[in-house]
């Protein structure tokens, strides 16, 4: 008979396919906000004349955005340090950055029709995908929290047959005192 698992493997690793749909939807909100980071990249790289900088800020942006796939993936799985990852990494750090110049700027007393009307198609295209991007931010940290998520992201039992199964408890072999 096969031992299964080394301790602790099947910890937090599921099959997607039983994720239940509030951890599917924080998978695929995950996914869109990915997609509007890249296209927000893309509208800033082809509105943009400056091009000091270029290729680094497009390097780290690109490792930013397979990471956070990566990591979806394993949320998706059930992986609950993936889910605090994306919490704090993206639904925290990541939300601050997008909203942060924009929250300013509205601080600083600017007009929101000032913009809009010396706005070209770029900058309002940029706008709506920002707004996307802030939307699928905030429901993929919101549904990763969700009861049928938390319940998702509890241990699991060993299965039967396992390291973890079949090793004695802590306490066995100790004498009483």
């Amino acid at each position: 008979m096969s031992p299964g698992p080394a301790p602790d493997e099947h910890q937090g690793m599921r099959n997607f396919r039983e994720a239940p749909a509030t951890v599917r939807v924080a998978f695929v909100s995950w996914l869109a906000a990915v997609g509007a980071g890249v296209l927000e990249t893309l509208l800033v790289v082809i509105g943009s004349d400056v091009r000091a900088g270029l290729v680094t800020g497009l390097a780290i942006r690109a490792v930013v955005f397979v990471t956070a796939v990566v990591v979806a993936w394993q949320m998706l799985a059930g992986r609950r340090w993936a889910r605090l990852a994306l919490a704090a990494g993206l639904g925290v750090v990541g939300l601050s950055s997008l909203v942060a110049d924009p929250v300013t700027w509205l601080a600083e007393g600017n007009s929101v029709a000032t913009l809009l009307a010396d706005s070209t198609a770029v900058d309002l295209l940029f706008g709506a995908v920002r707004s996307i991007h802030i939307v699928a931010v905030l429901s993929a940290t919101a549904l990763m929290f969700t009861p049928p998520s938390n319940a998702w992201f509890r241990p699991v039992p060993p299965p039967p047959g396992s390291w973890s199964a079949i090793r004695p408890p802590a306490t066995a072999g100790r004498r009483p005192e």
